[in-house]
């Protein structure tokens, strides 16, 4: 019988680009032996997580261990956001409610772009600056296994370009490929960006440490 290991986002860009790495990541050998479950897969009216701490991996851990005590088994969580230098790391941990919008993630992520936007309206091309962060835990209903954090560098455009990503991606400019995220592949951003980066970390760490992420 296969361990489950669920997967604590209801974030569909972060789905895909989880599976991912899951899939091309490294991870495919290791998590043969795994049963990967969503939040789809637990109960109706499953409580969620109130992400109420002040630092990305706050909230991934608190997160992650939520799920776990609830689904009983292996969980990966993370929690991530965009943070420009020029607005003193805003957005941060608040990048997914920046502009107090609820509702579908398209209509709250061109919402968070326009405040975004806005705020950086009077600050030149040169002082544009910003990172994407990642924290990606995994937990057991009663333990932290493993954190890692990783981010990629950018800048802020003036107008968004591309349509392959979610959240801040058409703003997030990478110079190394002359390209937002979301005009990257899959393939390409995976390789550079904060989830892929972090996520990578998590999967080697639980391919050394799979016998003490049991919960058999």
């Amino acid at each position: 019988m296969k361990q489950k290991l669920l997967i604590a986002t209801g974030n569909a860009g972060k789905i895909r680009e989880i599976e991912h790495e899951l899939e091309h990541g490294g991870g495919a050998g290791i998590l043969d032996g795994f049963q990967i479950l969503s939040l789809k897969d637990l109960p109706p009216n499953t409580p969620d997580c109130v992400e109420d701490r002040p630092t990305f991996i706050g909230n991934a851990t608190k997160k992650a261990r939520h799920f776990a005590a609830i689904a009983n088994c292996l969980t990966l969580a993370d929690d991530s956001g965009l943070c420009v230098d020029a607005l003193h790391n805003e957005p941060g941990v608040y990048s997914a409610r920046y502009a107090n919008i609820t509702g579908p993630r398209e209509i709250a992520d061109e919402a968070n772009n326009a405040k975004l936007l806005k705020n950086l309206e009077n600050i030149p091309d040169t002082h544009r600056q910003a990172r994407f962060v990642c924290a990606a835990a995994l937990s057991l209903p009663t333990l932290d296994l493993a954190v890692m954090v990783d981010e990629v560098a950018g800048l802020i455009l003036r107008s968004p370009r591309g349509t392959n990503g979610f959240g801040y991606d058409p703003l997030f400019y990478i110079p190394q490929f002359q390209k937002t995220t979301a005009e990257l592949s899959m393939q390409q951003k995976s390789q550079i960006s904060h989830r892929g980066k972090a996520l990578r970390r998590l999967i080697n760490w639980l391919r050394e440490n799979v016998a003490s992420a049991s919960c058999r």
